[in-house]
């Protein structure tokens, strides 16, 4: 099979799973990836994480990175195509179901209970990068915990925190 197959096939696997965004998926594709595929190796994976995450745009983004680091140009578009058709697909269908089904008493709950899902799956996401940075030593965690308590403790714009980050990269790896 081609690379760029395995790379289409591989995220079209993880779209189908992705309750809660690309984000939610990010430590099944760090597993794929990195551990499994050896694709890419764990600094090499954050970084295209935290560009594709700095970049405007959706979170796909992060997908469309990753195949590019894969296989190029090709290989961006396989992970595009992966991410987002199966999925698109997906929410086509359930949502015509669910649609015809707006009466049962029973689709509520079940709805509500892809809340916990997707909160969990974006947890894992974030334990997955801090692992992941943690070859760095303590520092990535400590920006990571006062990032979070700073964006959720005030009401300034998140990107302050992004400036930050870049003068504090600026800065340490000089």
């Amino acid at each position: 099979m081609t690379l760029v197959l395995q790379i289409l096939l591989t995220f079209s696997i993880l779209s189908l799973v992705a309750v809660g965004g690309a984000n939610a998926v990010l430590p099944e594709m760090h597993r794929q990836l990195v551990e499994l595929r050896g694709w890419m190796d764990d600094a090499t994976f954050s970084q295209l994480y935290a560009l594709a995450q700095a970049a405007p745009g959706p979170n796909i983004l992060v997908a469309s990175v990753m195949g590019w680091q894969v296989a190029g140009v090709s290989g961006m578009a396989a992970a595009t195509l992966g991410m987002l058709v199966p999925a698109a697909v997906l929410a086509w269908g359930m949502a015509g179901l669910a649609w015809r089904l707006r009466g049962a008493p029973w689709l509520k709950p079940a709805q509500g209970g892809l809340v916990p899902v997707a909160i969990g799956l974006i947890l894992a996401a974030g334990l997955t990068m801090a692992q992941a940075s943690y070859s760095h030593g303590l520092w990535p965690l400590l920006v990571v915990a006062v990032s979070t308590i700073f964006v959720w403790r005030t009401d300034y714009n998140p990107l302050w925190v992004l400036a930050g980050g870049g003068v504090l990269g600026a800065v340490l790896l000089q």
